[in-house]
């Protein structure tokens, strides 16, 4: 006999249920009982409750006389639909196993530890040194402090520009202008680490060697007032002036000048290659900012601008190309704009604009992390590190009295020079250390190999 043919109430299943199961079922459904469990229907066996509510409950009632048959046939029966239960009705499942989410010390858990989150950076709020910056012009305009591949800052502070090595903490004099050409305006070292520019007060410029304290030659007839901004791209120094000019200059040839840039109708005091060195972006005290494409560079006619970007309402000093998106600049606006806007330099599409509440002298990308920090004039002359794009405030940084004119960043990114009116030079490790060493770039020393040869 199969167990198919124990059940005799198999063939039930279908049938219209009896008054007793309904008013069971009505009861358990009645709103006097909602404060109740809820039986699980899907998990009970109609047979089984069938059974129990009706023949069961007959078999206890009546209590039938002894037979051996009928008991053998019992237990049959009571085997094949497993009557050793005591409940009808199926509320819920069993639950699983609990997971401990918090295990203890001395549980070890089967599930693989999550990552470990990367630690909060801390960001110090004093300057890691403090060096005294005398006779150094408090002048929004001038570019006076740079930081070359090599690993030395250069400074200039009135007549005289100073170099001091990261590596051994050494300072030295590179040279003293004279009055009638001084004081100096701006200082910018080539990529090679060693060759150094200086730009003076009587629109000439001074191509010096750092290692061997030499003057290579002098650029003339670029400006005919101030050079207050320089920037490189390989071989070519491109200078801006206080009249308004833009000039490549290829310092490996006789006649250096190589390319004019017309667009600024006042003093030119923000110059940056971007990374390719394809586009040159440039700031002006008429409160603009161009863009110009290298490659439309060819001949000695004036150069079209490609993108001339009029949204600040007060000078632009500060400029800076984004380091891991090759078409993202950030530019500073002075005391009347106080805002930092960001542009598509493909498109010239302004993607931002932020209002830091004072004058924005200098910005630098975070070569490591998406992040931009400023330097501020009034009122409050502070440095503030943002995170990018969101451009919430992670830190600001107070330390100097005056406003922070310049910054410059060290070559392995993690340290920040600035230099501001209260005459002091400070350095603080605002970016951390990076996070694998990467080793020093090749120095390329063929743009530069024919300076001594030329005057």
């Amino acid at each position: 006999m199969d167990a198919g043919s124990l059940n005799p109430f198999s063939k039930l299943r279908g049938r219209s249920r009896c008054p007793l199961q309904e008013q069971i079922l009505q009861r358990i459904n009645s709103k006097e009982n909602l404060d109740r469990f809820i039986p699980n229907r899907s998990a009970m066996d109609y047979d089984y409750a069938h059974y129990m509510l009706t023949e069961g409950r007959k078999i206890k009632e009546n209590q039938p006389v002894f037979s051996p048959a009928r008991d053998a046939y019992r237990m049959q029966l009571a085997e094949a639909l497993n009557m050793n239960r005591t409940r009808i009705l199926a509320f819920k499942n069993k639950p699983p196993t609990p997971v401990e989410l918090f295990p203890s010390d001395h549980t070890t858990s089967s599930v693989h530890p999550a990552k470990p989150s990367k630690p909060q950076r801390h960001i110090p709020q004093s300057s890691e040194r403090t060096l005294d910056a005398p006779d150094l012009m408090d002048d929004f305009y001038l570019n006076l402090l740079d930081w070359g591949s090599s690993n030395v800052l250069a400074i200039a502070l009135g007549n005289t520009v100073y170099l001091w090595d990261a590596s051994d903490s050494s300072t030295s004099e590179l040279v003293t202008i004279d009055d009638d050409n001084g004081p100096v305006t701006s200082v910018s070292w080539a990529p090679d680490g060693q060759h150094i520019a200086i730009g003076l007060n009587n629109s000439e410029v001074q191509l010096w060697d750092s290692a061997s304290n030499r003057q290579l030659r002098t650029l003339r007839g670029c400006h005919r007032s101030r050079v207050g901004s320089m920037a490189w791209n390989s071989h070519i120094l491109t200078t801006g002036g206080m009249d308004g000019m833009i000039v490549n200059n290829d310092v490996r040839i006789r006649s250096h000048v190589v390319k004019t840039y017309r667009g600024h109708r006042q003093e030119v005091c923000g110059l940056k290659w971007s990374a390719s060195g394809q586009q040159l972006a440039s700031g002006g005290n008429d409160n603009l900012v161009h863009i110009w494409d290298m490659s439309k560079a060819s001949s000695n006619s004036p150069t079209q601008w490609i993108h001339r970007l009029e949204d600040h309402t007060s000078a632009v000093k500060a400029l800076a190309w984004c380091p891991f998106q090759s078409n993202l600049l950030a530019s500073g606006g002075g005391g009347g704009d106080r805002t930092i806007k960001f542009w598509n330099t493909h498109t010239g599409a302004c993607l931002n604009s932020v209002d830091t509440g004072s004058q924005v002298c200098a910005l630098l990308w975070n070569k490591n992390e998406s992040e931009l920090l400023s330097s501020h004039g009034f009122t409050q002359n502070q440095l503030i590190l943002w995170k990018y794009p969101s451009m919430v405030k992670m830190a600001e940084i107070m330390g100097h009295t005056s406003r922070v004119l310049h910054m410059a960043q060290s070559p392995d990114g993690c340290t920040v020079a600035s230099a501001a009116g209260d005459e002091t030079l400070r350095f603080w490790n605002v970016f951390g250390a990076p996070e694998v060493a990467k080793p020093a770039p090749k120095v390329h020393q063929e743009p530069f190999s024919h300076l001594n040869r030329i005057r």
